[in-house]
């Protein structure tokens, strides 16, 4: 029985492991218009942006110096972002690219989560099945 457990044990820590922080990369989006204030990007497939996520605006070209923060002020049905730029150090082109940091998913999406509950009814099933 204690060997069972040790196996759901190690199995479910196996499956809930979370990547390290190193492994966290942003996702580039192409600048495609520039206005005073604000600049526009596509979405393209990344579903997560919404409205208030920050940002940054960086020059590839210089590999990957700061151009500009921003903020997304909205984002519609076909995938296009608005973002306002909120502080620069250079003027933003459509040479530069945009650089977020995906949003993680909710909690209760999480695969820890579920695995980790797995896990706790798997260990009380045990622990109450000895008694």
């Amino acid at each position: 029985m204690m060997r069972r457990t040790l196996w759901i044990l190690a199995i479910a820590l196996g499956l809930s492991a979370a990547p390290a922080h190193a492994q966290l990369k942003g996702v580039r989006f192409e600048i495609a218009a520039v206005g005073d204030t604000t600049l526009a990007f596509r979405s393209g497939t990344e579903r997560w942006l919404r409205r208030g996520l920050a940002g940054i605006a960086i020059d590839p070209r210089k590999r990957d110096v700061l151009v500009a923060r921003l903020r997304v002020l909205s984002v519609d049905k076909a995938g296009n972002v608005s973002a306002l730029v909120t502080g620069q150090t250079t003027a933003v082109t459509t040479s530069h690219v945009v650089l977020m940091q995906e949003v993680p998913p909710a909690w209760f999406k999480r695969r820890t989560f579920w695995g980790g509950m797995v896990l706790g009814v798997a260990l009380g099933a045990a622990a109450g099945s000895q008694f």
